[in-house]
């Protein structure tokens, strides 16, 4: 790079730096646009609206149905934000907290009246009509009304679908055949494979006789299209929409009828976030500390290169903030955390990059070729092992749900930009400083030949202590089943719990209930996972706790009545079911296992040997089972976090593996053909020792802060991550190489020296 262009390039990331960075804080225009305060927040940040419904005409619906219908709302919900919660409270009645919005009744209308949705044929098999035509409306349709009951209507056989049929349902506009090419508004159905084949059969029919079919939702017919033709593929068309509203209420009015129960509107309410100021401060000075001493961490370690990498992470954060605007994805305070861990995380790639460029100029190479070759030497680590994650986030994406999905698209983000950052701003930038006269090799570092370290002579011993460890965690499991009922601490989101709505008789802050009544209630549970959430408008809060017993509820009256003057008429329980449904572990388990023959597939390939794939999941394998044995042993709380923890242990450490497997495959092409295997495993792990250090050190750093800082919620997240950050750093260092190493030696009949 010329020097004129060193100097463009500069001026251009400062010029970058603070533009982005005005817009990442402060934003454009009166509405702040691009501003990272307008970033969708999650319930537990800034609140958000409650929805209640109840079952119609059922007071005992089964249980298989209210899980059903839980399940399918939340699939519904996600459109607004993969951070809403669906969940049953009592026997009839379900829950939806949406996080981000605060008009309770434009979301009512938009999500429509949850209901039961039927596709009737317009005669039943003894040609009688179904419906008839009783008048026309005032934009000149015609009314139809139904001649029969539903009950009559299913018991003749004249429903031929039902919504749980439907898979999707969307507005859309077309354009007609005539000359005009006028625009007309249809609704987009896809049918599952079951409602293909009921569609089929109602079609055809229907297409015989010249019949419609007609809709019927929430006691009326709200379409009655003509069918001019059989349809076989699983989709539909219906036309003759007024405009684009009607076609989207149309849409939306099929996409809620899909449930298995009728479902009315109880009742509806603003709450405020989880948590209060204090906890949202807490954790950005946490993540400003963490930010700081990584920065600082690299510049005395790397030097110039250090520097430069700091410039580049203060890139990679306002873009990142940006981009979550960008894509209106929700933010919550483990989401937060996991942005402040892809920092550390992110400094990984400009480790390997500086550890190959001192390793370049160690061997005599002047600083410029070393930056181009270190670089280059650099690439393919840091390509595979993004990549790698990369396609186990976007399995998580499309078959994950919920908090699997939300943190799955923040995974992605954090991705792509550390890679950007990292090969693209940091190459740029060090070329720049070059130009510029920074050309002395003690700006950059020396790093000489080292003598390999013999960690495989020592790998019974590791061997040994991980099984010794994770089967003591199998042991701790069983342990705790025989003495709780259950192998894990599983929170209310897991397990379900006590809903308690309290009318206090004065209006009290987040901040005044954390500090006087959180407390109380703990006594009381012996739990410290106890949510408030204050309803807006009003001074009655919503406490949910583990689930309480009678006695227990009793207690927490008693309570509040002496310390707050709450009345017992004002404190109304009932029991909630998990906000993580079956379902939804399902999908989480679904989608982990795809990840994980995903990622060995691309493993195998990238590598050309099983064996590398292979030794890489069992490496993640034993990451994940000893954090497992963690929260068996501490009896951490097992929340919506776990599943964000258990998946950032998983993509920490196969970038971990592949960066040793990566230099192991260099070195079999590089070092003399008589060199023994395990020469070349121990080389190679010696050679990435100080990358495993320094990145586990930078993360470590940037969760520890959270821990310091954080408050209990976010303390249950980062002392496991913690605990994973040091068992991927042993693993990579002192189990992956050797386990490769043993299937190597014993698949091909090697005798191991």
């Amino acid at each position: 790079m010329k020097k004129k262009n060193a100097v463009l390039t500069m001026i251009l990331f400062v010029a970058a730096l603070v533009g982005l960075g005005y817009v990442a804080l402060v934003g454009i225009g009166p509405t702040k646009t691009g501003s990272a305060g307008n970033i969708k927040q999650g319930l537990d940040l800034a609140g958000g609206v409650s929805i209640t419904y109840q079952v119609v005409g059922e007071e005992d619906p089964s249980d298989e149905d209210m899980q059903d219908t839980v399940y399918k709302l939340q699939k519904r919900v996600e459109g607004y934000s993969t951070e809403a919660q669906v969940y049953q409270e009592g026997t009839n009645r379900i829950n939806i907290e949406i996080p981000g919005v605060s008009d309770a009744n434009e979301i009512l209308q938009e999500l429509g009246q949850p209901g039961s949705l039927y596709f009737i044929a317009q005669t039943d098999d003894g040609g009688n009509q179904n419906y008839s035509i009783t008048g026309i409306d005032e934009n000149g349709k015609y009314v139809y009304t139904l001649n029969k009951t539903i009950d009559e209507l299913l018991a003749d056989g004249s429903i031929k679908l039902d919504g749980t049929m439907v898979a999707s349902a969307d507005a859309a506009q077309t354009t007609d055949n005539s000359a005009l090419k006028q625009t007309q508004y249809v609704v987009e159905l896809t049918f599952t494979e079951e409602g293909t084949r009921a569609f089929a059969e109602a079609t055809q029919r229907a297409y015989e006789r010249g019949e419609t079919i007609a809709i019927y939702y929430d006691g009326e017919l709200v379409s009655v299209p003509t069918v001019q033709t059989v349809i076989t593929g699983g989709q539909a068309q219906i036309s003759g929409m007024a405009d684009v509203e009607e076609a989207r209420t149309l849409a939306s009015t099929i996409r809620i009828g899909g449930l298995k129960l009728e479902l009315e509107e109880m009742r509806s309410n603003v709450v405020g976030a989880q948590l209060g100021s204090d906890a949202i401060r807490t954790s950005l000075i946490a993540a400003v500390i963490g930010f700081i001493i990584v920065c600082i961490f690299m510049t005395v370690v790397y030097r110039l290169p250090g520097f430069t990498s700091a410039l580049a992470l203060s890139i990679y954060v306002v873009l990142t903030l940006l981009i979550l605007n960008l894509f209106n994805l929700t933010l919550t305070l483990p989401g937060i955390a996991g942005i402040i861990l892809s920092i550390g995380m992110a400094v990984d790639a400009n480790v390997i990059i500086f550890a190959r460029i001192r390793e370049e100029i160690g061997t005599g190479k002047t600083v410029n070729s070393a930056i181009k070759i270190g670089f280059n030497k650099a690439t393919s680590a840091i390509v595979d092992g993004n990549v790698t994650t990369f396609i186990a986030a976007l399995v998580l994406v499309l078959k994950g749900s919920g908090t699997v999905k939300g943190f799955a698209q923040t995974l992605m983000i954090g991705i792509i930009l550390s890679m950007f950052t990292s090969m693209v701003v940091t190459r740029l930038l060090l070329s720049a400083f070059y130009a510029l006269g920074a050309k002395d090799e003690k700006l950059y570092g020396v790093s000489r030949e080292k003598k390999p370290i013999n960690f495989l002579s020592k790998k019974a011993v590791f061997f040994a202590i991980s099984l010794v460890v994770i089967i003591g965690g199998f042991v701790m499991l069983g342990v705790n089943k025989a003495s709780t009922g259950d192998i894990l601490n599983y929170s209310m989101e897991f397990k379900g719990g006590t809903s308690t709505t309290v009318t206090f008789n004065e209006d009290m802050s987040i901040e005044e209930l954390d500090a006087e009544v959180v407390p109380l209630l703990e006594e009381i549970t012996g739990d410290g996972y106890v949510q408030t959430q204050k309803v807006s408008g009003t001074t009655e809060v919503i406490i949910k706790t583990r689930t309480l017993s009678v006695e227990e509820r009793e207690e927490m009256s008693r309570v509040l009545g002496e310390n707050f003057g709450v009345e017992e008429d004002n404190i109304q329980s009932e029991t909630i079911s998990a906000t993580v449904s079956n379902e939804m572990k399902s999908d989480a388990v679904v989608a982990v296992i795809l990840a994980t023959i995903c990622m060995l597939i691309y493993i195998w390939i990238r590598f050309k040997d099983i064996r590398f794939a292979t030794s890489a999941v069992l490496a993640l394998v034993h990451d994940v089972l000893v954090v497992l044995a963690f929260y068996a042993v501490s009896k951490t709380s097992i929340g919506n976090t776990f599943i964000a923890c258990m998946l950032t242990i998983v993509g920490y450490s196969i970038n971990a593996t592949i960066v040793i497997f990566d230099r192991v495959r260099e070195n079999l092409k590089e070092m003399p053909k008589n060199t023994e295997l395990a020469e070349v495993v121990n080389t190679s792990i010696t050679q990435t020792l100080t990358r495993s250090i320094n990145t586990s050190f930078t993360t470590f750093v940037m969760v520890a802060a959270l821990y310091v800082l954080g408050v209990t919620s976010i303390r249950e997240f980062a002392l496991p991550l913690m605990v994973g950050i040091v068992c991927g750093a042993y693993s990579s260092v002192c189990i992956t190489g050797a386990l490769w190493y043993v299937m190597k030696t014993k698949i091909k009949g090697k005798t191991a020296k």
